[in-house]
């Protein structure tokens, strides 16, 4: 049965390949972005774009109230892919650089939650997916802004997840490791940086952005209505295990 899914941040890697998943399984797909140029093609497939700030709260309750009128008035899931990354050691990390990677990161986060699980509580329920980062459970040199705003993540999404365990919403999270996506290649501007970065890695590789793509897409479709509260490590092994 075609349902309605909600994406904020729909211009990142990620992000497309989710939105291409779930066209290609018949559902309706509203997509929040701010560069116009990365989604436009994607009313091609039906998707109904909105240009807009995840940080912004009309635009995200905009971005919302559209996706309830292509799914009878209400939302069957939502994903919040909205990120970026610093790398510096604290020492030399200015304090309005170390909020801004908190403000896009877990502030954002925490407005989608909040503005989409009260449309969810309207409706039925709804399940919502959140990105980590394996830097938010994995202590990883000059990573403390984004570890910080990762960490708050991980730490809301099991907080929400007992808060709406019996209204029906189910929140999860995934955590990636170094991924083949924009944010990904200013870790990989070298072979040495590449190389380094895979070595730390057990499956000696860097996923693909699909990979993500499809894990998120299994959180919003297909897992177990008792799946809620947690952080799928997509890592390689890095989170978890040693080589």
């Amino acid at each position: 049965m075609a349902e309605s899914y909600l994406i904020i941040g729909g211009s990142s890697d990620i992000a497309l390949h989710l939105v291409s998943q779930l066209c290609e399984a018949g559902h309706h797909v509203t997509v929040l972005a701010r560069d116009e140029s990365r989604v436009s093609s994607l009313k091609e497939k039906g998707v109904n774009v909105m240009i807009g700030d995840g940080l912004v709260e009309s635009d995200v309750l905009a971005a919302i109230e559209a996706a309830k009128q292509y799914g009878d008035g209400g939302i069957a899931g939502a994903a919040h892919l909205i990120g970026s990354i610093l790398l510096k050691p604290p020492h030399a990390l200015k304090l309005e650089d170390f909020e801004s990677v908190i403000r896009t990161n877990l502030t954002s986060a925490f407005l989608s939650l909040s503005l989409i699980s009260k449309s969810m509580l309207r409706t039925g329920g709804g399940r919502l997916v959140f990105t980590s980062s394996v830097a938010g459970s994995l202590g990883l040199v000059n990573h403390e802004a984004i570890a910080a705003a990762k960490g708050g993540i991980e730490a809301m999404v099991r907080a929400a997840a007992a808060t709406y365990a019996q209204r029906k919403i189910r929140v999860n999270a995934v955590a990636p490791g170094l991924t083949e996506t924009r944010l990904g290649a200013t870790i990989l501007k070298s072979d040495a940086m590449r190389e380094a970065a895979v070595s730390k890695i057990p499956m000696n590789r860097i996923n693909e952005p699909s990979e993500i793509a499809t894990a998120i897409n299994w959180l919003l479709t297909g897992a177990p209505d008792n799946f809620t509260g947690q952080v799928l490590n997509l890592d390689g092994g890095m989170a978890n295990v040693r080589n």
